[in-house]
């Protein structure tokens, strides 16, 4: 089993920001046209390095997307591991964009140690920051959670397996307009993610008709990541007389909340997060404060005995037991895809992995396989594959994103927890 040791689990500030002067390799990489093929670049072991959130205002998301990432290796080495050899793995923290130096000298300690895929950020300003420090090392990076539309097509060395907020945003929309809402408020963290969601999301409002409205000051209203106090901004929002208030958030969330209790705002169906601050407050608020609340998360809904597997992993690996398990199955895909991707082209390098990870997704169809063990025999009997996998997404278009993807609508009971209602599949507009 892939463990992860008590000083890679915590990585103190400290020591990470003191790799930030390690030794950085980087090449110019290739065209990265993965339906073509090709590779047979290194033959050595496949190291895969983790940029998720340990530490942060993400950090509620580091669990079930490290447990899927444990997971997948665990699998992929029982089938007998890439080009005869066990997949081995680096962990490292991401932080969350208020520090992007977290990130950065994560990137490059994970440069140094020969990774040739990364599998993160959770933050799609966090990828942002160091998408570029990982291509120029020719690294493939894969984010599971990344669904800004800044980084379609980003570059040859950027793929996800989450959808973009392309189809997220609508979904949304949907849901709000469909409980019978139509002037809706927003409270927005200002950064890509944050952002780019809310503009599809409105976007989507206004084609129906709808209104969107704002508390604050400055353009667009948008609030600082980290931000803590948010009276001013809620007392001039719930001035506009919203029917329905949309948070996109991280952390910051609850801050949001005890101050629309203190100012009185009834959250019974009238409130929507999204896939950022979709977690289980349990006892961080009263009893019922959240009873009611609806979400939009991207990916499908992983099954029971995909969650009995992580759960498992996880507390033999970590000592713990997972609350979430948002992005999990989208982890644990992009190992896999990786992974496929190395044994297709017969090479453990970025490069190749670049080049042939579109092609193992499906995009130029082939046998259907549902593990890494079926993908290997069909690739060794000289068929294509379409790897459809435990997120249930569609294969990779030329800008590297899935072509479709499943949008679950989950709900709050008074718990302050939430569960599955129903999901919708969307797709993504050529």
């Amino acid at each position: 089993m892939i463990r992860r040791t008590t000083a890679a689990k915590g990585l103190a500030l400290a020591a990470v920001l003191s790799l930030g002067l390690a030794a950085c390799a980087s090449s110019d990489g290739g065209s990265g046209d993965s339906t073509e093929g090709g590779g047979g670049g290194s033959a050595e072991p496949l190291k895969i390095g983790t940029i998720l959130p340990v530490t942060g205002t993400l950090a509620f998301l580091g669990p079930p997307e490290i447990a899927g990432v444990g997971l997948a290796i665990d699998d992929i080495n029982a089938a007998g591991g890439v080009l005869g050899n066990d997949v081995t793995v680096e962990w490292g923290d991401s932080g969350d964009s208020t520090d992007l130096s977290v990130a950065s000298s994560t990137a490059t300690d994970l440069i140094g140690k020969g990774v040739s895929v990364v599998i993160g950020a959770a933050s799609s300003a966090v990828s942002l920051g160091v998408v570029d420090q990982f291509a120029e090392a020719s690294v493939m990076q894969i984010s599971p959670a990344n669904t800004a539309a800044d980084l379609s097509g980003y570059g040859d060395f950027f793929a996800r397996t989450a959808p973009p907020d392309t189809v997220q945003g609508p979904a949304h929309a949907d849901l709000i307009m469909g409980d019978g809402h139509c002037k809706v408020g927003f409270l927005v963290q200002n950064e890509a993610y944050g952002n780019g969601l809310r503009d599809y999301v409105q976007e989507a409002l206004e084609a129906g008709g709808c209104e969107a409205v704002y508390g604050g000051n400055g353009e667009g209203h948008e609030f600082a990541p980290g931000e803590t106090n948010f009276g001013a901004q809620v007392t001039d929002l719930l001035a506009q007389k919203p029917d329905a208030i949309s948070i996109i958030a991280f952390e910051e969330t609850t801050a949001i909340v005890n101050e629309l209790v203190a100012q009185g705002w009834d959250f019974n169906g009238t409130t929507y997060f999204v896939d950022g601050n979709l977690s289980n407050y349990g006892d961080d608020f009263d009893p019922g404060t959240l009873e009611g609340v609806q979400g939009t998360l991207p990916g499908a809904q992983a099954d029971d005995a995909f969650r009995e597997e992580l759960q498992t992993w996880y507390s033999e690996n970590e000592s713990g037991e997972l609350n979430d398990f948002s992005y999990s199955a989208e982890s644990y895909d992009a190992v896999v895809l990786a992974a496929l991707a190395a044994v297709k082209g017969n090479g453990t390098d970025g490069e190749t992995i670049s080049k042939n990870i579109r092609a193992v997704s499906g995009a130029d169809g082939g046998t259907e396989v549902k593990t890494f063990e079926e993908g290997v025999k069909a690739l060794e009997a000289g068929e294509d594959i379409n790897y459809v996998g435990k997120s249930g997404i569609g294969p990779l278009n030329e800008s590297n994103d899935p072509t479709s993807a499943f949008i679950g609508i989950y709900k709050y009971g008074a718990d302050n927890t939430y569960t599955y209602e129903r999901q919708i599949e969307g797709k993504i507009e050529e």
